[in-house]
């Protein structure tokens, strides 16, 4: 295998990275939802402003991805000018989103939050679309990536065990915007070695289309039929994960403890390490789609059997939920390793390079999918008849002793275990059409690179493409 081109201190500055990252994208995807609920806003209407910012994130994500795309820096850089900006604002957004005055009326907070989100949002783009696009623009080699991508996902899941912290502060005392403001400066340190340690020795400005438009970016949207087949499926999938945004509700009213909710993630922790870890030789081994595909049915063969199981056994619950997290991290290590493949099969179809479009598309399906899922949670949640509560953490809750009904507890065993299963299902008819094999990647990325001309690798291919 050709040697890397990274060294050890890039590879782990960009791992590290994705730690704070990660903080930053569970604090306004997953705890987002305990903190509207604890201002005293209704659920469906919080949820309701959920989806509508999100309609900006539809049109923000894939703009961003056109400029990205036509921007061209000074000293032949490419994504490195934009993490600049992004480590520097995202503490600024993330804390303003968790500063709600309580003093406001219902509306204003609504209003309030909505801004706030927008403007995250968009800043939270500035950290995704060029980190990942960096994958390219540092290396060439697809098992380097591949490994980078890997041991990438120990450390966003070390991005989420840490999340947890802001669970733990609120448990002893502090109120939840101190708590996500000393998270954010915490995570913005932890993102800074990328921007000062990383290089982009894989790109140059000169080689890139000079006459990119919108139509050629729709042209090579249209022929990149499996950046859309798999994004298709990753959104059925996580849009209806609706588990994560009341997984501390779960714990607090039928565990009794919102630190079990820690425990939860927690159990998912070691099975993630040991998934990528093992990864790289893996992969080796078998096609990474065809691994991620049987995992994500074992996914919905177990995800059935624990909602049936119930929540009454806590014993038995921890160990499927254990049992679960194996192929689950499985697929969450997998989950990104097919953007840049769907860049490479892009280019090698139409002739474009536009790796901002499609790794925009990776990002705003993170988003849209986190935004519908805790939007859908709380939607769901009102209509069970669950009833919200002003106060600062889950002491000053449970000191109010707020019971919910019989019929509310249900509806968040659903919530929490079916509607996740029924978006699996659905993503599987979309990764029944998804045909495209490691061998043939680095093929198509060869012949991009312009190691090898189009007729040599339309011999090379196992298929026609």
């Amino acid at each position: 295998m050709k040697q890397y081109m990274t060294t050890f201190k890039e590879r782990l500055s960009y791992w590290t990275f994705f730690v704070g990252q990660n903080i930053y994208y569970n604090l306004t995807a997953v705890f987002i939802s305990t903190y509207l609920v604890f201002q005293g806003i209704d659920p469906v209407k919080s949820g309701i402003v959920l989806l509508i910012v999100k309609i900006w994130d539809a049109i923000n994500d894939p703009i961003f991805g056109y400029i990205f795309d036509k921007v061209k820096f000074k000293r032949n850089q490419k994504c490195l000018p934009w993490l600049r900006i992004s480590v520097t604002l995202i503490p600024v957004v993330t804390i303003l989103l968790f500063s709600i005055p309580t003093g406001m009326g219902e509306l204003g907070k609504l209003i309030w939050f909505g801004v706030a989100y927008v403007l995250w949002d968009m800043v939270y783009t500035l950290t995704d679309v060029p980190a990942y696009s960096m994958l390219n623009t540092m290396t060439d080699n697809l098992q380097e990536r591949n490994k980078l991508l890997c041991v990438n996902r120990v450390f966003s899941g070390a991005g989420v065990v840490l999340y947890n912290l802001v669970v733990v502060l609120t448990n002893a005392g502090m109120s939840i915007s101190l708590a996500v403001a000393v998270m954010a400066i915490l995570s913005a340190i932890s993102m800074v070695p990328l921007i000062l340690n990383c290089k982009e020795r894989n790109y140059s400005a000169e080689s890139e289309e000079e006459s990119f438009s919108v139509r050629q970016m729709f042209r090579y949207l249209g022929k990149n039929k499996y950046l859309l087949t798999y994004y298709g499926g990753y959104i059925a999938t996580d849009a209806l994960k609706t588990s994560a945004a009341v997984t501390l509700f779960l714990s607090f009213y039928m565990f009794q403890s919102e630190l079990f909710g820690v425990v939860i993630n927690l159990l998912g922790m070691v099975p993630g390490v040991i998934a990528a870890v093992i990864m790289p030789a893996l992969l080796k081994r078998f096609d990474k789609f065809k691994v991620l595909f049987w995992c994500h049915i074992a996914n919905i063969i177990l995800g059935l059997a624990i909602y049936f199981m119930g929540y009454g056994d806590r014993t038995m619950f921890m160990v499927m939920t254990c049992i679960r997290a194996i192929p689950m991290c499985i697929v969450g290590v997998l989950a990104f390793m097919f953007t840049p493949d769907c860049a490479e099969y892009g280019q090698y179809k139409s002739g474009i390079s536009a790796k901002g479009i499609t790794f925009a598309i990776q990002t705003f399906s993170v988003k849209i999918t986190g935004a519908i899922s805790s939007s859908l949670a709380m939607i769901l949640l009102g209509l069970f008849g669950w009833i919200s509560v002003e106060a600062e953490n889950f002491a000053e809750l449970a000191e109010k002793g707020v019971q919910q009904s019989d019929a509310a507890l249900n509806g968040l065993w659903i919530v929490y275990a079916l509607v996740p299963v029924i978006g699996m299902i659905i993503s599987t008819f979309f990764y029944l059409c998804y045909k495209l094999n490691d061998r043939d990647v680095q093929i198509m990325a060869k012949c991009n690179s312009g190691e090898i001309t189009r007729e040599e690798a339309e011999k090379l291919l196992s298929r026609k493409y």
